[in-house]
């Protein structure tokens, strides 16, 4: 896993956003490629998908008109241990949910140092 490729893809919102819903889901599931919630085109999708499976950080498997993605968590925390718990974090913090995933959780009013 280059890091290079992993923090370029992570730059970008749209991926970060991706990697996070992914990372959310203790249990590892596939996810249709369609049903995350990002305000591109079909083609820029694609182009983002193809950028976070470069990176190493998604397994894709096409199915037929439709494909899935699939976090690589394990090669994740072996290369970036915290970066999954970090980029959820940020997630959750953007949505107004805090540390609980409820807003007004505990998380909510921190400042930075």
């Amino acid at each position: 896993m280059d890091l290079g490729k992993v923090f370029a893809a992570l730059a970008d919102d749209s991926r970060r956003k991706v990697i996070a819903s992914l990372a959310a889901d203790s249990e590892d599931q596939e996810r249709a490629c369609g049903s995350f919630d990002l305000p591109v085109k079909k083609a820029t999708r694609t182009h983002h998908f193809r950028v976070l499976r470069e990176a190493g950080l998604v397994v894709q498997r096409d199915h037929g008109n439709g494909s899935t993605l699939r976090l690589r968590r394990t090669d994740i925390e072996e290369h970036c241990p915290g970066l999954l718990r970090i980029l959820v974090t940020e997630r959750d913090d953007q949505a107004g949910l805090g540390d609980s995933g409820s807003p007004g959780g505990p998380g909510e009013g921190r400042t930075e140092p």
